[in-house]
This record gives C-alpha cells, sequence and structure tokens, in this order.
C-alpha cells in the first residue's frame, strides 16, 4: 500500500444517503479518490458512480457486491464504511486485515460489547502505520473549536455544566424507507444514536470523561419503529460538571442543534454549528486600555458577546450558510485523515473517542431501561452487552 502519490484511492463501502456527502467531501478535500465502490445494491452503486463520474472528474470507479470481493482484487489505501451502523465493526476489521487504513461513518457501531474488538485491532494496526478514524466532523466546525479551545484551555474557568438540544424531525416515511431504520440491530437506536451521536461527542469533547447518566426515552410519533425517538436525560462528568442531553426526531418541522457551555468565567453557545454567543473573562492583569469596550462588568449589564471577532462570518450564527456547508465538515476532516496518513500520526479523532460517545449513547438506552442512573465505566466494562433496550418498561401508563 502505496501512501506516496498525490492522490491516494479509497473503497466507499456502502452508497447509501450519506456516500453522496463522502464523495463530494473527498473531491472538495483533493488528497483522496474513490476508486472503488461496494453495496449489494447495484442500483446505490450505479447512482454514486454516476456523481462520482458527473463531478468529480475521476475515473469511472471499479464495482463490487461485497468488501471480500473488493480486497480480493487489490486493496485500497483507504476503505471507508458507510454502512448501517450494525455493520461498521465488522467491515472495519475485515479492512484493516487487508492491510488498509479505515475510516467509519458514526456511529462506531451498536454496542460496546461490538466496538471493544475494533479497539483493540486499531491499536494493533496503529503499530504497522495504520490508522482509524471515526467521522466526527463537527470537532473540526471553527465554531466547535473555538468552545473546546476554551474549555480545555481555561479561558471559560471552571466548566460547570452544558445543555444540549437536538429538534429534528423525521417523517414515518423516513423510517419506512429502509429495513434497518428504527431497528436495536442495525440503526443502534433512533434520535439519539443517529441523529444526536455527533452532539454527545461535542459534548464529551468539551466536558471530558463521562461518569454518569440518568434519561428518560419514548417513541412518541412514529410507528414501526423499536427506537426511541425522543429523549431527556442528565450526564455527569468526571470533572463535576452535569449537562443536560436533549434529542428528539419528533420536533415538526424541524429545529436547530444547540448547545450552551458555562463555566465560572465564560460561557459559549452554538446553534446550527455556528457561534452565536462567546464570552470569557480577561486574564488576569490584562491592561483595561488594551480591552476597550470588548469587555464589561457582567453583574451590571451584562457581557459583551465576543463571538464575532473569533469565528468567519459563516461561522457565526445568523451569517451566511454556504450551500456545501454539510459537505465542508466531512471535507475538514478528510484534511485532518489525509495529513494522518501521510505524516504516519494518528488521526485527531479516533476509535477510542467514538467509543466514549458510543458508551454515553449505550448508557442513556440501559438507565431509559432500568429506570435508574446507569455509570458509563459499566457500560464499558461490557456489564450490559446483552441487554436490548426497551425504554418504554419504565414509562407509567397513560
Amino acid at each position: 500500500m502505496s501512501t506516496a502519490d498525490a492522490s491516494l484511492t479509497a473503497a466507499l463501502v456502502g452508497n447509501g444517503i450519506i456516500a453522496t456527502n463522502h464523495v463530494r467531501a473527498l473531491a472538495r478535500q483533493g488528497g483522496v479518490r474513490v476508486a472503488v465502490l461496494v453495496d449489494p445494491d447495484s442500483e446505490a452503486r450505479a447512482k454514486i458512480a454516476s456523481l462520482i463520474v458527473a463531478e468529480t472528474g475521476w475515473p469511472a470507479p471499479a464495482q463490487f457486491d461485497s468488501l471480500t470481493a473488493a480486497l480480493a482484487a487489490g486493496a485500497p489505501d483507504l476503505v471507508i464504511v458507510a454502512t448501517p451502523s450494525g455493520t461498521h465493526v465488522e467491515l472495519a476489521l475485515e479492512a484493516l486485515a487487508a492491510g488498509a487504513h479505515v475510516v467509519i461513518e458514526k456511529p462506531l457501531d451498536t454496542t460496546v460489547g461490538k466496538a471493544l474488538p475494533l479497539a483493540r485491532a486499531a491499536r494493533e494496526a496503529s503499530a504497522r502505520g495504520q490508522i482509524v478514524s471515526v467521522i466526527s466532523q463537527h470537532r473540526f466546525d471553527p465554531a466547535s473549536v473555538v468552545v473546546a479551545d476554551a474549555a480545555h484551555g481555561g479561558a471559560l474557568g471552571r466548566v460547570t455544566s452544558a445543555v444540549a438540544s437536538v429538534a429534528w424531525w423525521r417523517s414515518q416515511d423516513y423510517y419506512d424507507s429502509g429495513a434497518w431504520r428504527g431497528t436495536w440491530a442495525l440503526d443502534g437506536g433512533g434520535s439519539t444514536m443517529n441523529q444526536g451521536v455527533h452532539t454527545v461527542d461535542l459534548l464529551v469533547w468539551f466536558l471530558g470523561r463521562p461518569v454518569a447518566v440518568f434519561a428518560y426515552a419514548a417513541a412518541l410519533a412514529h410507528e414501526r419503529i423499536e427506537v426511541e425517538d425522543t429523549l431527556a436525560a442528565t450526564v455527569r462528568f468526571a470533572n463535576g460538571a452535569i449537562a443536560v442531553l436533549h434529542t428528539t426526531t419528533a420536533a415538526f418541522p424541524g429545529l436547530s442543534v444547540r448547545v450552551n457551555v458555562h463555566g465560572s468565567k465564560g460561557s459559549a453557545q452554538l446553534d446550527r454549528d455556528q457561534l452565536e454567543y462567546f464570552y470569557a473573562e480577561p486574564a488576569e492583569g490584562t491592561d483595561p486600555a488594551v480591552l476597550g469596550d470588548t469587555h464589561v462588568d457582567p453583574t451590571r449589564v451584562g457581557p459583551r458577546n465576543l463571538a464575532s471577532g473569533l469565528v468567519p462570518a459563516e461561522h457565526l450564527a445568523g451569517g451566511p450558510v454556504p450551500d456545501d456547508a454539510f459537505v465542508q465538515g466531512h471535507s475538514r476532516q478528510y484534511d485532518d485523515i489525509v495529513g494522518a496518513i501521510r505524516e504516519g500520526r494518528a488521526p485527531k479523532v479516533g476509535v477510542d473517542d467514538a467509543l466514549r460517545s458510543l458508551a454515553v449513547v449505550r448508557a442513556l438506552y440501559v438507565s431509559a431501561s432500568l429506570g435508574r442512573e446507569v455509570l458509563v465505566s459499566e457500560v464499558l466494562a461490557g456489564q450490559y452487552d446483552d441487554l436490548v433496550p426497551d425504554p418504554a418498561a419504565t414509562q407509567e401508563p397513560l
């Protein structure tokens, strides 16, 4: 496997909706071309192949109905796993065994028990120079980076709490569009695992190691699904911070994702992946003349919003949103992935990062099913691997 060429080759496994985003993100990034498509559905493969030819200038990709067949024809530099969630680990392990680097679309998989063998395999592969990264594109949003840097660097003081809401809408047709959607086995969950896992990941990134959760969950506005469409929870972190999390796919017509992070010396707010508010107390000893009117006494009239001086206009709440904003997030993460491959370093988001977020989501489901607080460490230790979540079990009858 050579990484010295100007363009790395990739096999895109899973040619559904999200595959389009990966193709466009890679075309924008410029360091990788999709040379192989893998999907048992020939029509799905043909659709993505047509997109590649029409939009990227790459040669028409080879097509296979299984990863095994594709690898037998020659391993690409990179295998991108964009299949239903419950198949991620199996395919990633096969790709690693063939010597390829691996990128996995979120989430890592559906259970911690399935994901732990991949975490071990990824560490072993790292010693051989292979990288494994899991898509967590919002860690690369400029607004999110500002908040993370402030939280980690002390600009917010002691981080005390966070409030996050994913208030989306998904129609019944969405869940009916694929037999795997809304199932525990292949979707791994509903509004939290599928739509909210990125927000869970941001909370973990901002606030640190999660310790315990308490959750309520239910399916309130959809039929023929096993999973939740609404969840509300609290999460405790090792540093003492407490977060409130809300996810739903039953908020018609669909609102924004909002994340507030609060500390003893500052606060920040994200809305639709843009920076809506930011304030951090000036460092001790800062000359007031240097600050001008950018800071005021918060005990009197409240602090000024400093967000506009921290990110470009398109990353400010209410600013112009590029047509390809969703693609840009993946493209920024691919910048890091390609850099990691070429430089022989670890990617910024690895399997262990994704495993922590997966463990939080699983802990939320266990808590909602058992009606009590659940320790994240218990989930990571495999204590609930065999539990099939049933949030309805703890709901009082109406």
